[in-house]
C-alpha cells in the first residue's frame, strides 16, 4: 500500500505536499469566510465571484501551463509557482491583520493565486513520474490522491479552529508559511535520484496537437467528462 514511500525523495515530497495542501484548503475556507462575513454583509454573489476568480485562470491557462511544464525543468518550475502562491497568501494575511484588506484586494489576490495554481498543477502532477521509477508510479499516484483528500478533510477543520481562535488573518499567514514545507522538500531532494523528462522543444501548434490527441482518445474524453461533472456539480 505504501510502496512508493520506499523512495526517499518521494517521502520528502509527500510530507511537504501534505502540509502545503492543508494550508491551501485553510486559505480557501478563510478566504470565503473573510468575504462573506467581514468584507460584505453575507453577500453570496461576492463570495461566488471570489471563488470564480480563483479557478477561472486554471480553465483558461491550463492547456498552455501544461505545455510550459513540458518545456522546462519541473522541479524548478514548482519552486517558482509555490513561492509565488505563498507570497500571495502572505500579502493577504498581512492586509487582513493590519485591518487594511478590501474586497478588491481579495479579488486580485484570488486571481493571482489562480494563475499560480494554473502553472503549478500540471507540473506537480507530472513531476511524480520523475521522482519514482515506473514500477512505483501507480502507487505514488494513488498516494498523491490520498494525500490531497486527507488535506481536503483536515484543512477546513484547521481553518475553522484558527479563525475561531485568532481570526482569518493568521489563517492566511499560516498558509503562506505552509508553502515552505513543499519548497524545502523540492530543494533538499537528491538531484541524482531524479529522472527528469527530456524538455519538449518549442514548436507551433503544440496546444492544438494536445487537444486533437484528447479528442481521438475515448478513454481520456470519458475521464474529462466525469471530472467536469464532479467538479461542476459535486
Amino acid at each position: 500500500m505504501f510502496r512508493a514511500l520506499e523512495i526517499p525523495n518521494y517521502r520528502l515530497w509527500v510530507i511537504g505536499a501534505l502540509v502545503s495542501n492543508i494550508g491551501t484548503w485553510m486559505q480557501r475556507v478563510a478566504q470565503d469566510w473573510l468575504v462573506l462575513t467581514e468584507l460584505t454583509d453575507h453577500d453570496a454573489v461576492a463570495t461566488g465571484i471570489t471563488t470564480g476568480l480563483q479557478f477561472l485562470p486554471v480553465l483558461l491557462l491550463g492547456p498552455y501551463a501544461g505545455l510550459i511544464a513540458d518545456r522546462f525543468n519541473k522541479r524548478r518550475l514548482l519552486i517558482l509557482t509555490q513561492s509565488f502562491m505563498g507570497a500571495c497568501a502572505l500579502i493577504l494575511g498581512l492586509l487582513v491583520v493590519t485591518g487594511t484588506a478590501q474586497l478588491w484586494h481579495v479579488y486580485v489576490l484570488a486571481t493571482m493565486l489562480g494563475i499560480g495554481a494554473s502553472f503549478d498543477a500540471p507540473a506537480r502532477q507530472a513531476f511524480v513520474s520523475e521522482v519514482v521509477p515506473g514500477t512505483h508510479l501507480a502507487n505514488a499516484v494513488a498516494l498523491n490522491s490520498a494525500n490531497f483528500n486527507l488535506a481536503r478533510l483536515a484543512g477546513p477543520g484547521v481553518a475553522g479552529a484558527v479563525i475561531a481562535l485568532v481570526g482569518t488573518g493568521p489563517a492566511f499567514l499560516l498558509n503562506g508559511a505552509s508553502f515552505l514545507a513543499v519548497i524545502s522538500s523540492l530543494v533538499f531532494m537528491r538531484k541524482d535520484a531524479l529522472n527528469p523528462s527530456k524538455p519538449v522543444e518549442r514548436a507551433k501548434g503544440q496546444v492544438r496537437e494536445g487537444i486533437a490527441y484528447v479528442k481521438n482518445r475515448k478513454d481520456l474524453l470519458l475521464i474529462f467528462f466525469l471530472a467536469g461533472v464532479i467538479g461542476t456539480s459535486g
